[in-house]
């Protein structure tokens, strides 16, 4: 996954969005990110890789 690769088509979501708001609003959940973002929230294809980075960063902290 590219640095600041496109993750969420339906809503236009890049990954450095994902990063920044797990990061200020202390997210721990999908849900969380889904809620502050709004990725994931529409047809759910780019879960997979939210989880992913949601993972990477929970283990960065």
């Amino acid at each position: 996954m590219e640095n600041d690769s496109k993750i969420c088509f339906c809503k236009n979501i890049y990954k450095s969005e994902i990063i920044k708001a797990i990061k200020d609003f202390n997210l721990n959940t999908i849900e969380d990110i889904q809620i502050a973002t709004e990725a994931g929230s529409i047809c759910g294809t780019c879960l997979i890789d939210v989880r992913v980075i949601l993972k990477q960063q929970l283990e960065n902290k």
